[in-house]
């Protein structure tokens, strides 16, 4: 087991105290520390290292953050690829701008309330149980929303990252190799960050999905780098005129259907109470139809849109049985009738009898 103390920094940084200068005040003068890879298990009282401001202790077996209270000017901590499963007891490192978490057995981003100069956060590759993702405590994320501005959480099979939306100053997302499947909750996502410029999302299922480069570039007028090509004027203006086009067709279709429907309507409604009478005459031949151009006239003029009550229906079918008899009157001719039978004064008696007893059918 390997301690990291005082002692072994004294040690390992060639401290040579001036006269009448004691350890203490060479250990105050230290601000960069590096034990990486130096199979360091555990953190000492660090307290003496007041003014230590980075602090380098990636590639050990450090099993738990601890003994970094007092050191209040830590601005830059790299602890990846150790032992660690969960983040804590750093709530009081009010400086601290660069956190390296990485390669670790952290499930949880959690115990980071109270960093408000936290910049950088990086929790890539958590070395997880097999299905298990890495998870966002609310409470953390709230209180980074104004500050953190880099995020890497590569490698942690994550398929949902909606709660991304309240960090409104991140401007660099790093979330490559992850199980990413809706380019819908990407858009949502891009709506929400408005300050976001980079975005890296290689090796996600999403990416395969069509035209899904093209649908972020439109959501977001802020995003210069998508999976790491740079999205140029021109490809952006191309894709906002196409969109534009597109749309404008979808209008112009929209108010096409509208149209057509008003024009349906309308002449399913003139056909409801336009009424064609037969009219039967006894003639030679066969019966003759009559059909109502006035009622026509009257009905096309009549405004559309306008109710008609039961009431005035059946008036209208009544002017209309009576108009029958007038008008069919005057379209039959002469010509339609035999004279042979006319001369004939008991035929002509019966043909008119038969003639009062026909009554106009409506259909």
């Amino acid at each position: 087991m390997v301690r990291l103390t005082v002692d072994l920094i004294a040690k390992s940084s060639n401290l040579k105290p001036r006269k009448e200068e004691t350890i203490a005040q060479c250990l105050k003068k230290i601000t960069h520390v590096n034990f990486s890879d130096r199979n360091i298990d555990s953190i000492d009282d660090l307290s003496l290292c007041k003014n230590l401001s980075v602090l380098y202790l990636y590639d050990n077996r450090i099993s738990a953050i601890t003994n970094l209270n007092y050191s209040t000017n830590l601005t830059h901590l790299y602890l990846q690829n150790n032992c660690i499963s969960c983040i804590e007891n750093l709530r009081s490192l009010k400086r601290l701008e660069k956190l390296y978490l990485g390669g670790n057995y952290i499930a949880v981003v959690e115990g980071l309330e109270g960093l408000e100069e936290l910049r950088e956060l990086h929790v890539e590759s958590q070395r997880l149980p097999l299905g298990e993702k890495l998870l966002f405590d609310p409470r953390t994320l709230r209180s980074l929303a104004k500050s953190l501005s880099i995020l890497n959480i590569s490698n942690n099979n994550i398929d949902d990252i909606k709660d991304l939306e309240m960090l409104e100053n991140l401007n660099h997302l790093i979330a490559v190799d992850n199980q990413l499947v809706h380019v819908k909750d990407l858009e949502l996502l891009l709506k929400k960050l408005m300050k976001l410029w980079k975005m890296d999302l290689n090796g996600n299922p999403v990416c395969l999905k069509p035209k899904y480069r093209d649908k972020l570039i439109l959501m977001s007028k802020s995003l210069e780098f998508l999976d790491g090509k740079e999205i140029k004027n021109l490809e952006r203006q191309f894709l906002m005129n196409w969109k534009a086009s597109k749309d404008a067709k979808k209008v112009s279709k929209k108010r096409s259907s509208k149209n057509e429907d008003r024009s349906d309507s309308y002449i399913s409604n003139f056909e409801t109470i336009h009424h064609i009478v037969p009219v039967y005459y006894p003639q030679v031949g066969k019966p003759k139809v009559v059909f109502f151009s006035d009622a026509q006239r009257y009905l096309a003029s009549a405004n559309p849109s306008s109710e008609c009550s039961q009431e005035d229906k059946t008036k209208i079918t009544e002017d209309m049985g009576n108009m029958s008899l007038k008008e069919s009157e005057s379209l039959v001719t002469k010509s339609d009738i035999h004279e042979p039978h006319l001369r004939n004064p008991k035929v002509k008696e019966h043909l008119s009898e038969e003639k009062e007893s026909v009554q106009p059918g409506v259909i």
